[in-house]
């Protein structure tokens, strides 16, 4: 009797239900809902590698947001992304140095953030956030490409990348490169539904000792650790710094780091970490500029930031700035002064012990061979040149001229593959691996001075450009 009595209305209930589920299954990825299983949408949209793509920007008083840049506020717009519009998205500028910098020599070209759900629930097609990279001293216009691919190649968690021509009400802007922030979107496509917390610790002031920029520990106060919590990619609870702080603690040790460190992940960040010479890192005098990623405990080094790596950032790096040789010859075993080498306890005790610290040569072995020494760098910088020297060649904002450009590339694909001879040498010992040995012996250098490092891109060009 009961049975006959709600038969049909279970009927109902459950045919709806499995309507409403075909519908999310068919449509999910335009609402932003993706399978954990599958790559989302926006990874072979916008971030297709093979070609340039096109974005327009749809701006109420565009000068009055280039006025008001450097307070970094979000405007509403409207974004059409290779043909497909988006309403009521969040822009802003950004940056740091770069920002100031660009401000103080009267351009107007900044990096830009865009934000899809800062006025509204929506994504593109699953990412919540990307930047808009001005390659800010970068003549090349590859730095971070060629870093991101080597992230990727060596299998650590990676933003995407594309290039982009950028429009603004119908004027042609500029190329740019588009990078997946590291947010909701990048956490579920490389962490899954149930991923970790996101934190990108960076300093209030560069006067103070910064000791949680550095991943070092010094006790279990909450307050202590404010440059790493406060800058939180996700809510986060007192048990989530808890977390931190134990891995801290173990971390500080040197002991059973496996219980507080994805060591394989970190080994193979830092050996494209080194390989690039990017001191404007956690390996550099500020020691930020990377994404913490913590999961159960564990930690984790993201990659992020390199239009200063390959040798072109000055602050607390050795004289003469442009000592190609010294760079191209970076030791691959102590990539900093020991006074920084002992603050950095991420590298620093990885290193010290002995299987991590082979494991970190094996890495570097199969960089250099199946990166360089297989002809795959040298295709990949030919094949970029190609897809956007065009583009630059029109740039109407660039901050170079196109002979710049071009010199850039020659520049930057030279002083990679000298790199690579060098690490092969230090990796076979026919070159010292360490500052103190390359001091004692400079006889088996790798020669890199037909390189001059300012053409990768420096500031003093900017002057020219007001």
């Amino acid at each position: 009797m009961l049975k006959s009595k709600y038969i049909d209305q279970i009927c109902i209930i459950v045919m709806a239900f499995a309507l409403i589920v075909t519908i999310l299954f068919i449509n999910g990825e335009a609402i932003g809902l993706t399978p954990e299983s599958a790559n989302p949408g926006y990874v072979t949209r916008l971030f297709d590698k093979s070609r340039v793509h096109t974005i327009d920007i749809i701006i109420d008083d565009w000068d009055t947001f280039l006025k008001n840049a450097t307070k970094e506020k979000y405007s509403p717009c409207t974004m059409v992304i290779d043909g497909e519009k988006f309403t009521a998205v969040g822009l802003r500028a950004k940056g740091n140095n770069s920002l100031r910098l660009i401000n103080k020599y009267g351009l107007d070209r900044y990096s830009l953030k865009v934000e899809f759900d800062h006025y509204t629930y929506q994504s593109y097609h699953g990412l919540d956030k990307f930047s808009l990279d001005t390659s800010f001293q970068d003549n090349s216009y590859m730095k971070s490409w060629i870093t991101f691919d080597m992230m990727e190649h060596m299998g650590v968690p990676t933003p995407l990348c594309s290039y982009v021509w950028v429009r603004i009400n119908g004027e042609d802007w500029g190329l740019f490169v588009a990078i997946e922030e590291p947010e909701k979107g990048f956490a579920r496509r490389n962490f899954g539904a149930n991923h970790g917390q996101l934190y990108k610790p960076d300093y209030k002031s560069l006067k103070a000792e910064n000791a949680d920029v550095h991943l070092r520990y010094t006790d279990d106060n909450f307050d202590s650790y404010d440059n790493i919590f406060r800058k939180a990619k996700f809510k986060i609870t007192n048990a989530d710094k808890r977390r931190v702080i134990e891995a801290l603690k173990i971390l500080s040790t040197g002991k059973n780091l496996e219980t507080a460190i994805n060591v394989d992940q970190v080994l193979r960040y830092f050996t494209a970490q080194v390989f690039v010479v990017n001191m404007d890192s956690y390996l550099g005098k500020t020691g930020h500029n990377y994404f913490l990623y913590e999961k159960d405990g564990i930690l984790s080094i993201l990659p992020w930031d390199y239009n200063l790596a390959f040798a072109t950032y000055s602050l607390g790096m050795p004289n003469p700035i442009n000592d190609s040789t010294l760079y191209v010859n970076y030791p691959i075993n102590t990539p900093a002064s020991g006074e920084i080498m002992v603050k950095r306890p991420l590298y620093h005790n990885l290193m010290k012990n002995r299987e991590y610290y082979d494991q970190y040569h094996a890495y570097f072995d199969y960089l250099i061979e199946s990166y360089f020494e297989s002809g795959y760098f040298e295709e990949f910088i030919a094949d970029t040149l190609k897809m956007i020297a065009p583009y630059v060649e029109k740039d109407p904002t660039a901050f170079c001229s196109y002979d710049d450009f071009l010199l850039g590339v020659e520049t930057i694909k030279k002083f990679c593959l000298l790199r690579a001879q060098s690490v092969r040498g230090q990796l076979d010992g026919t070159i010292p691996s360490t500052i103190a040995g390359q001091k004692k012996d400079k006889s088996n250098l790798i020669d890199a001075s037909s390189i001059w490092l300012p053409d990768m891109g420096e500031i003093a060009d900017l002057k020219n450009k007001k």
